[in-house]
């Protein structure tokens, strides 16, 4: 997932040990004899802590992707969970923080080889050193904060996908499951507490993935927070089509009304294709609703292949309309 790469963060304090640290062990190889053995000690101590210090605040940095270089989904969730512009603060404080540092070591290496007291100038610049990781204390707190919350975004691969919707209890993980062939995969996701369901499947050389997000697409809007509804946003940016199921025996404990009411919602706020189907085909009191594009039962496996494929179709419609329309400004 275009998150992982990111490794710990450490604070301020944990890297300006680590680097004076390494300074003293530097200083301690080194046999002075002399004047000019002790002024090159120093300065092995003062270009060893700023190395450590500037790499480590760089490596911080590359290690963070380029957010203008991320897919819109996930430039979207990652504005959502810490803030895109606070990230690009932080990360280019950090930045600076590090060229200064690696100007400040080269600067008292020359200062420290026309010093008459080489100690008294190498202290000079450990506190300068430790003044500028000092301004960035905050930003590498937020920086590692950030991280552990952009890893527990979703692995949303950039692929076709089919976006499954619909009040709970009406068949959707079953039809993840049944159309995938395995489990779906529950991955963690910030914006509920039940984890979106992602499966996968192949059709000839093509690979089409299928996300439930249980807790975003299956209650109205009105009862969503802000944080909710922009997660929802953020979905419209997939390569996807909706698959809106709906319980058309109403055994799920929601009226058709309600469901209905629920399409319209999903509809009105997706820029993508919606697919209306009628699940439990099976159960006794199924009634086909006149708006239902076709029925289908997870129980018995009635209409699941005819559904997925006109799902596929879907998508490749839909991926041909938007080239088609990009090709007119090219």
């Amino acid at each position: 997932m275009i998150f992982e790469k990111i490794h710990t963060v450490p604070t301020s304090d944990e890297l300006i040990d680590k680097a004076f640290r390494r300074a003293t062990r530097a200083k301690a190889g080194k046999t002075v004899r002399d004047k000019d053995s002790a002024m090159r000690a120093h300065e092995s101590m003062i270009m060893t802590s700023g190395n450590i210090l500037s790499d480590n605040l760089s490596n911080i940095v590359r290690r963070f992707p380029n957010f203008d270089d991320l897919p819109e989904f996930y430039y979207e969730l990652a504005d959502i969970v810490v803030g895109v512009d606070d990230l690009r603060q932080a990360l280019g404080g950090v930045d600076w923080a590090s060229n200064k540092l690696h100007e400040i070591s080269r600067e008292y290496v020359g200062k420290i080889r026309s010093s008459k007291d080489p100690v008294s100038t190498r202290k000079e610049a450990f506190g300068r050193m430790g003044s500028i990781m000092s301004t960035v204390s905050k930003h590498l707190v937020f920086l590692n904060e950030a991280r552990n919350l952009l890893r527990t975004l979703p692995d949303v691969r950039d692929e076709p996908t089919i976006v499954v919707a619909g009040y709970p209890n009406v068949g959707k993980s079953s039809f993840v499951s049944m159309i995938t062939g395995a489990s779906p995969e529950v991955a963690s996701y910030p914006f509920t507490t039940k984890g979106v369901l992602i499966g996968h499947f192949m059709r000839g050389l093509e690979r089409y993935q299928v996300i439930d997000t249980p807790g975003l697409l299956d209650r109205p809007m009105a009862e969503r927070n802000d944080v909710e509804r922009q997660a929802v946003t953020a979905i419209k940016y997939l390569d996807a089509v909706v698959l809106f199921i709906l319980d058309a025996s109403e055994t799920c404990g929601y009226e058709i009304e309600d469901q209905k009411r629920l399409l319209d919602e999903v509809v009105q706020n997706f820029e993508l294709p919606v697919y209306v189907v009628a699940n439990k085909s099976d159960h006794p009191r199924f009634e086909m609703p006149e708006f239902v594009d076709v029925k289908m039962s997870t129980a018995t496996g009635e209409n699941i292949d005819s559904i997925v494929d006109k799902l596929v179709e879907m998508i490749d419609e839909n991926k041909k309309e938007i080239e088609d329309d990009q090709s007119l400004f090219d």
